[in-house]
C-alpha cells in the first residue's frame, strides 16, 4: 500500500507484529498530517508495533516532530512500541538539537529496530 502526493511517499509493510512504514520526502506542515493519519489509522485498528524507516526523509519540521511526539504518546497508552531507523544526518541532527533522541527510540538499521520490538 502507498500514499504519496508531491512531496512525501509513504509505503507499508507488515513483519510480523510490527507495521513499518517507509516515509521519503519531507515532513512538514503538509505531509505531516497524512503520515500522521495513516499511522492511526493501523493504531486503530490494533496495530501497537510500529517501526518509522526515515532512510529518505530529507526534511524533518517542528511540525514532522510533533507528530512523532503524538504517535509515541498514543503508543505508550496502549503499551505499544516506536522505533525509528535509518535516520539522514540532518534529520537526527534536528532531532538532537531539539533533545528528542532522549525521548525517541532511534536505530542505524532496520535489523537494530527489529530487535528492540
Amino acid at each position: 500500500m502507498s500514499l504519496s502526493d508531491s512531496l512525501t511517499n509513504l509505503k507499508i509493510e507488515q513483519k510480523g507484529d510490527i507495521f513499518i512504514l517507509r516515509i521519503k520526502g519531507r515532513l512538514d506542515a503538509v505531509t505531516s498530517p497524512l503520515v500522521e493519519k495513516k499511522v492511526f489509522e493501523a493504531i486503530n485498528n490494533g496495530q501497537s508495533n510500529l517501526l518509522l524507516d526515515m532512510a529518505e526523509v530529507v526534511y524533518l519540521s517542528s511540525a514532522g516532530m510533533r507528530m512523532l511526539l503524538s504517535i509515541t504518546k498514543r503508543l505508550r497508552t496502549m503499551s505499544g512500541k516506536l522505533a525509528i531507523c535509518s535516520v539522514t544526518t540532518n534529520v537526527v541532527d534536528v532531532l538532537k538539537m531539539s533533545g528528542f533522541d532522549h525521548t525517541l527510540h532511534l536505530f542505524k538499521t532496520e535489523e537494530e529496530a527489529l530487535r528492540y520490538f
